[in-house]
């Protein structure tokens, strides 16, 4: 087969890993990001061409401007596959592919990916538990949800990833004062019961609608607790064997097959109710987790997302075998927070159980693997402690998320 060309989207700065296994992979590999991220340590090497848009949003005016530019640049350039690498992005892939007939997600399915009302509204279609939601569209209906589930609720971006833009309010007053707060934006939020609960996150790769590959881990402190209560980012690997990692696998499987995800990565997060026990499904995405959850994923399995997910898209376009490599369990837990200094001295950290350090400004982070997830239990807990007496800082919620 002749040399195959890749756009990969991104307006965020993620993905080198994935760029490099594509180019390795024998393709043309071009990259569609925002203008201000120009100067960013992009893997160069392995980009045959840059191609920039003036905003990272979604707006009808850069989505058409995006359009009119690849319609110019397609006129002596061929595009045989579409990847977005970011989750802002997924919308501005499946709308290329559709555009140009492009082999790939398409808007529709894509929405189940972006939008956290669509993706509700599939999984309960398809019985898959959800906490008690509503759309912002009707009054009554609101009026009617808010009376007949119980407070705290929260009020969700339907597009936007992470725990960014989301409102936590506690009576039907507070809500309808938080809903009229939104204006004529208010029909891109939705709300949704909220229950106390474990939350678990199941990072995957998927082939022709089949999960080659899944780990499953628990999150010590929420991506919500973080971003709302300034607190410091946890997460591990579940125990291998346990009931747990198979209930969870078990449902996401379901929820893959339901949003009808053929062959991607993906990050999927669940949380299991204090209430009454049960799992619940809580969002997805057809990209890598964010947050160096990829780089958790390789120490305990030795399976890099990023890579991974490139040779596989390689793969399934030239109509050859993928290979998934051997995946090893170790236990492995991850550990970040803003930090005071621009950039934190970390060398008094020796365990040998480290496994990765986080080298970003104002941030402090590691990655620690052991044998026994009891060791590495204990070592994210004395490292948050330490974390706080001499790094810690914190940082409003943003209104976008910054990874």
């Amino acid at each position: 087969m002749s040399q195959l060309s890749f756009l990969c989207i991104s307006t965020y700065f993620k993905g080198e890993a994935f760029l490099k296994a594509c180019k390795e992979a024998g393709n043309t590999v071009y990259l569609l990001t925002y203008e201000k991220l120009a100067d960013q340590p992009w893997p160069r090497e392995a980009v045959d061409e840059f191609f920039y848009l003036p905003s990272q949003d979604n707006s009808t005016q850069n989505l058409d401007n995006m359009i009119k530019g690849l319609a110019h640049t397609m006129r002596s350039r061929k595009i045989d596959r579409v990847v977005a690498l970011d989750d802002f992005d997924v919308e501005k892939a499946a709308l290329v592919r559709e555009t140009f007939r492009i082999p790939g997600m398409g808007q529709t399915t894509a929405r189940f990916f972006r939008d956290k009302l669509a993706m509700r509204m599939r999984a309960a279609a398809d019985g898959i538990r959800v906490p008690a939601f509503s759309s912002l569209f009707h009054d009554e209906s609101i009026t009617e949800f808010l009376r007949s589930t119980e407070a705290p609720w929260l009020i969700k971006p339907r597009s936007e990833a992470s725990a960014t833009g989301i409102k936590k309010v506690h009576s039907l007053d507070e809500a309808w004062q938080v809903i009229h707060s939104l204006g004529d934006n208010r029909h891109q939020f939705l709300i949704e019961q909220f229950k106390p609960g474990r939350v678990f996150h199941v990072d995957s790769l998927s082939q022709d609608g089949q999960i080659l590959f899944s780990r499953a881990s628990q999150y010590l402190a929420t991506p919500m607790d973080v971003a709302h209560g300034g607190g410091v980012f946890q997460t591990a690997v579940l125990p291998f064997d346990s009931d747990e990692v198979q209930s969870l696998c078990q449902l996401n499987e379901a929820v893959l097959k339901a949003f009808r995800m053929q062959s991607s990565a993906s990050h999927s997060e669940y949380i299991r109710g204090d209430h009454d026990g049960e799992y619940y499904f809580l969002e997805t995405s057809s990209r890598v987790g964010g947050a160096n959850i990829a780089e958790l994923v390789e120490v305990s399995s030795g399976v890099n997302l990023w890579r991974e997910w490139a040779k596989l898209e390689s793969a399934i376009v030239r109509n050859e075998p993928y290979q998934l490599p051997e995946v090893q369990n170790h236990y492995a837990g991850l550990i970040i927070s803003l930090a005071r200094q621009q950039w934190p001295n970390t060398d008094g950290f020796t365990d040998e159980e480290i496994a990765w350090r986080m080298s970003k400004e104002y941030h402090v982070g590691f990655i620690v693997k052991a044998p026994e997830r009891e060791r590495v239990l204990q070592l994210l807990d004395a490292y948050m402690n330490r974390i706080y007496q001499e790094y810690h800082a914190s940082a409003p919620v943003p209104d976008r998320p910054t990874n």
